[in-house]
């Protein structure tokens, strides 16, 4: 008795550390982003005027606001979801509904999309310069950025619409094909609708994403600070505009403060959409068990 007693206190003891341990790392965590957080307050929040979101670049940033930039980066981010989110959901479509898990071709999209995954942005860059800025004579443009982003979007966009898909429970597969419905009928009628959560906060993960790329735009998009005329204009993203303003503008930290603390707001507020649809979705399938 007195062994068992003694193993389960040693039992109760190293949980104890444990549920320690993590809390400890994540208040390490939650101190740094709040760190950051008040930092970026501190040396922006001063700088912070309906000016500054509304009006164009001055004096290589010193002055003026972040207007231009705000377009450019909208026009970016645009192009690349026109392109990347049809692609992507077609392919997740076919891969999780027309094509078996263990065929050859799906292992193989899958692979591919998983090192896609992991290839570093700066590539992405250099891919992007060489393919769309060069060989298709788009040049320094919005355009080119945008594709450029549309390629880097392929694996987030692909992997949760097709998760998205295959948790769908497969009774409505079964109802729609003794109904007489067609795949392609129960795609849309059905199984879209059922994992438009998913869909919904995969496409706020690769939002938040291309919004805070720098490197992949450095050799596409340009450096032009100035209000876009046209998707072959150049156009600097509000990400790449931060980089510039701390590294290559001198006097330039106290507006680089302000629109990265803009950049922190905006990826906040698009990670609190993408919980909130995620926490709906698991909510959804809890009440439906």
């Amino acid at each position: 008795m007195f062994d068992v007693f003694a193993i389960n206190r040693w039992q109760y003891y190293r949980e104890l550390l444990v549920q320690l341990i993590i809390y400890i790392l994540v208040l390490l965590v939650s101190a740094v982003f709040i760190w950051l957080l008040f930092d970026l307050t501190r040396g922006g929040l001063a700088h912070l005027s309906w000016e500054f979101l509304t009006e164009s670049p001055r004096d290589a940033g010193r002055a003026g606001g972040i207007g231009s930039i705000l377009v450019s980066t909208l026009l970016i981010l645009l192009v690349a979801l026109f392109v990347a989110v049809p692609l992507a959901w077609t392919t997740a479509a076919l891969l999780s509904e027309f094509v078996p898990t263990t065929s050859q071709f799906g292992m193989t999209v899958r692979f591919s999309l998983q090192v896609l995954a992991g290839v570093p942005s700066i590539v992405f860059g250099l891919f992007g310069n060489a393919f769309f800025s060069i060989y298709l004579g788009l040049g320094f443009s919005i355009l080119s950025g945008g594709l450029t982003l549309a390629c880097m979007l392929l694996p987030i966009l692909v992997s949760t619409a097709e998760a998205g898909l295959r948790a769908v429970p497969q009774s409505y597969r079964l109802s729609a094909a003794a109904l007489g419905l067609s795949r392609t009928a129960t795609l849309f009628q059905l199984l879209l609708p059922a994992a438009a959560p998913t869909l919904a906060a995969g496409l706020l993960l690769g939002i938040g994403r291309a919004v805070a790329e720098t490197a992949a735009l450095l050799f596409t998009s340009g450096y032009v600070d100035r209000m876009p005329g046209s998707l072959l204009d150049s156009g600097r993203a509000l990400a790449l505009h931060i980089f510039d303003l701390s590294m290559n503008v001198p006097g330039g930290d106290t507006p680089a403060y302000a629109s990265a603390l803009v950049l922190v707001v905006l990826l906040l507020s698009i990670n609190i959409m993408a919980m909130k649809l995620a926490y709906g979705l698991q909510r959804k399938r809890i009440m439906s068990v």
